[in-house]
């Protein structure tokens, strides 16, 4: 049952980049110096064929040698462009793997509260198709620098060769420049929404996906297939916007390329009958007119620009997501988790979720937190062990504030199981073993007996070490794997938010007597929604709309017919709870 080839796939993938680095200006300045080579050599070639025509009408000699350095710029600009969609290529995988890098770690550091306004839908096409485009905008960028010198380049050598015929196609220049910046200008909102609709059907999808069974059962199937697919006729209309302004401007700037080209011709032309040119030299005059109207060919490269800067801009709001800050204290070595809420406070969109003052959970015991659904139980338990910062207070383990906790400190302190866990790749028992705790093969075992999950896992076909992919689990044993990594690496606070909820009530009971007998001693926060749960705990923490109620043991609380009313949906299990002389004895040594 070996993990040390989990951790060490975990550290190549982090120092393939996942740490957030960037490829640097490298790869970007690579395709820019071999795209002006080429440009360098693409405006060399009409001088030097021009000067070989010449030479070849005159019989003179020399033409030999330009000849052969015709073919040699001819050759090099083939090499040229070989290179840059190498370099391209490098460039492009180098920046998406980093901004998709960059995107997932600021998504993994924040505030997970923060995280929750973007959709998985959402977060799938930013990491994906948008990370793909603004990774391709650094290349695009240089090859669009590279198109802009060849006509400079084209423009310079024409006028060497004719003044007249480099007035005339510079006449011509800003009109294709209104083209360009025309086309820049209405591109960018027409990608920012085209971008947006792609990442709405993407989540209604993942949504309509997750919910297949149930769409299933109730026969909604075409009703929810155009729920997906009511935004595509968005997006086509979009798309038709873009591909609309991208015929536009390269209709635009096909009209006015042949129209330059063609006066450019005609000037060289009356320039060649009064003897002004050559017959190499009106060559030449042709292809530097073509290469300088060439500008306007440059639309595609702006549309890859225009493209990966909104797609920049959506990776970066995954990136830059504000990271939970984390202190520098430690837990004192002796304490025992005592846990403890004072004056916390939190609202969303202007609205007071939840209160809790004064709650305080003696270190070892088992606090349930209870109430209707929306009440605020998975949110009180998410701040109680900080994966959400409360706007007001503070919560205290053993004295300290969580939020002046080192990082390792808190994690290696606070565990969680949930409803749903994620254990990623890897065998079983590298899914059980993975987290802020050196934990031993023995120790998983340990773990997945006190979570009622050792005896299916060795009916699997290799154990411990079958992979969770060929693994088939089923809901409640992959909760139970869960319940298990978090036994595994259970410290002063352990809190379980609907963790069992797939369990049924005896092997529920099973696990909680697992968990007091089996797992690392500490203080247990239990969101539950079975009275049983809450009659096995030493406390209960009450909720009403967002404020705690009360805090009491279960038998207190069963008085109040407020409190029995949570429990009205679970019928006879309701009962009032009649605890044991010991169970009682147990209840009481631990509060007090």
């Amino acid at each position: 049952m070996p993990t040390t080839g989990f951790r060490a796939r975990r550290t190549g993938r982090a120092r393939d980049g996942a740490d957030g680095g960037t490829p640097g200006r490298a790869p970007e300045v690579l395709v820019l110096l071999c795209s002006v080579a080429a440009a360098a050599a693409t405006v060399a070639q009409p001088y030097v064929l021009g000067r070989t025509l010449d030479l070849l009408l005159r019989g003179d000699g020399a033409a030999g040698r330009w000849l052969a350095l015709s073919a040699t710029l001819l050759l090099g600009e083939l090499l040229l462009d070989s290179l840059t969609s190498l370099f391209t290529g490098r460039c492009t995988a180098a920046w998406t793997a980093s901004i998709r890098a960059r995107a997932f770690d600021g998504l993994l550091r924040a505030v997970p509260e923060r995280a929750r306004p973007f959709t998985p839908g959402d977060v799938g096409t930013r990491l994906t198709l948008n990370a793909a485009d603004a990774g391709g905008a650094p290349a695009a960028r240089a090859a669009l620098a590279a198109s802009v010198i060849t006509p400079a380049g084209a423009l310079a050598a024409l006028a060497v060769v004719d003044v007249r015929v480099a007035v005339c196609v510079l006449a011509g220049l800003p009109a294709l420049a209104l083209v360009l910046r025309a086309f820049a200008r209405n591109t960018g909102a027409s990608v920012a929404a085209y971008q947006d609709t792609q990442s709405e059907i993407a989540s209604r999808l993942l949504e309509a996906m997750e919910g297949a069974a149930t769409i299933t059962a109730a026969g909604t199937g075409a009703r929810e297939r155009a729920r997906v697919l009511e935004p595509l006729t968005r997006l086509a209309g979009l798309g038709r916007h873009m591909w609309v302004l991208h015929g536009r401007a390269l209709a635009r700037s096909g009209v006015l390329v042949p129209l330059l080209t063609l006066a450019a011709t005609a000037v060289g032309g009356l320039r060649l009958a009064s003897g002004a040119l050559s017959v190499g030299e009106l060559l030449a005059v042709f292809r530097y007119a073509q290469l300088t109207a060439g500008i306007g060919g440059a639309a595609s490269l702006l549309g890859a620009v225009v493209r990966g800067r909104e797609a920049r801009n959506r990776t970066r709001a995954l990136a830059g997501m504000p990271a939970q800050v984390h202190g520098t204290r430690r837990l004192p070595p002796d304490g025992r988790g005592d846990l403890e809420l004072c004056g916390v406070r939190v609202v969303r969109d202007g609205r007071q979720v939840l209160r809790a003052d004064g709650v305080r959970v003696p270190g070892g015991s088992t606090a349930a937190v209870v109430g209707r659904s929306g009440a605020g139980k998975s949110l009180l338990a998410a701040v109680a062990g900080r994966l959400a910062d409360p706007d007001e207070g503070h919560v205290l383990l053993d004295g300290v504030r969580l939020d002046r906790l080192t990082r390792e400190a808190l994690r290696t302190e606070v565990a969680y199981a949930f409803e749903r866990p994620v254990l990623g790749e890897g065998t079983v028992a590298e899914a059980v073993a993975t987290g802020a705790r050196r934990v031993s093969p023995e120790q998983v075992r340990e773990a997945c007996r006190a979570a009622g999950a050792d005896s299916f896992v060795r009916l699997l076909p290799d154990g411990y070490d079958t992979p969770l992919t060929v693994a088939p689990l089923s809901g409640g044993e992959y909760q139970r794997l869960g319940l298990a990594r978090a036994f595994a690496h259970a410290g002063r606070l352990l809190v379980l938010d609907d963790a069992t909820s797939s369990l049924d009530t005896a092997t529920e009971h099973e696990v909680d007597r697992a968990l007091r007998r089996s797992v690392r001693p500490g203080t247990r926060l239990v969101v539950a929604h079975r009275p049983s749960v809450a009659a096995r705990a030493d406390l209960v923490i009450w909720l009403e709309e967002g404020e705690v109620r009360a805090v009491a043991p279960h038998r207190e609380l069963w008085e109040l017919s407020g409190y029995r009313a949570v429990f009205a949906s679970e019928g006879t299990e309701a009962a009032a709870p009649r605890p044991t002389t010991a169970r009682r004895s147990e209840s009481e040594g631990t509060r007090s």
